[in-house]
């Protein structure tokens, strides 16, 4: 199976579990727990993001020092989240609102890097958050789930 269409089945797997919980805390740490950065699932989504670079179809565009790209639209095999890729190190982005919230999946690939403060793993923020997404302390690779593809850039 190509790479882009197997990183694309380990997302419909991996939406169909979050699909219908609310973006919250709780489903932070749910996430954190069940697709933490030891789970095979984070490994493989995190293999499959280097290989999509690597292979030039993700990341793909470059803008104030940040590469990204929309890998997926919105869609029903993937319960209706968007999904984006971003690479940072020691930047922050432009800032934005989420609002039916956002789901992120932090793997860091130099130093300590963290997103927003937090380490590998998940964040979540919830409907109506907003923020300017910072990696410091290195580089990482961050995956934006949102739902219906919702985001509002407010600078």
């Amino acid at each position: 199976m190509p790479e882009k269409a197997a990183f694309h089945q380990a997302l419909v797997e991996l939406t169909r579990d979050i699909a219908g919980r609310a973006l919250d805390g709780a489903l932070q740490d749910w996430l954190n727990q069940t697709h933490g950065p030891t789970s095979a699932a984070y490994q493989h989504i995190k293999a499959a993001c280097l290989a999509g670079i690597a292979q030039g179809w993700l990341c793909e565009r470059e803008g104030g020092g940040i590469r990204y790209g929309r890998v997926f639209k919105a869609e029903d095999a993937l319960q209706r989240f968007s999904v984006d890729v971003v690479d940072m190190q020691d930047i922050a982005g432009p800032h934005h609102a989420h609002p039916l919230g956002e789901i992120d999946l932090i793997m860091p690939l130099e130093g300590d890097a963290t997103f927003d403060g937090h380490p590998a793993g998940w964040c979540v923020y919830p409907p109506g958050s907003a923020h300017s997404p910072t990696v410091a302390q290195g580089r990482s690779l961050v995956l934006y789930l949102l739902p219906e593809g919702q985001i509002q850039f407010t600078r």
